[in-house]
């Protein structure tokens, strides 16, 4: 799939990239770039993240007074 860039520097992403990453108008985006490439990483809300560590196992860190 490729795209053009504007003359005001814009890309469209293509209509089955946005419904498969179910990205909306106006959703921010971070823009990394590697070696020559661009890589767009869609912003999550903050209450989307809210539980993602939950089945954490944390046994095997060091207790607070230990960390120094």
């Amino acid at each position: 799939m490729q795209i053009t860039i504007s003359s005001k520097y814009q890309v469209v992403i293509p209509k089955p990239v946005r419904e498969r990453l179910g990205l909306k108008p106006k959703q921010r985006l971070t823009v990394l770039e590697k070696d020559g490439m661009l890589i767009l990483i869609p912003q999550l809300p903050l209450h989307e993240l809210r539980g993602i560590v939950s089945n954490t196992d944390s046994s095997g860190f060091r207790e607070k007074q230990d960390r120094f």
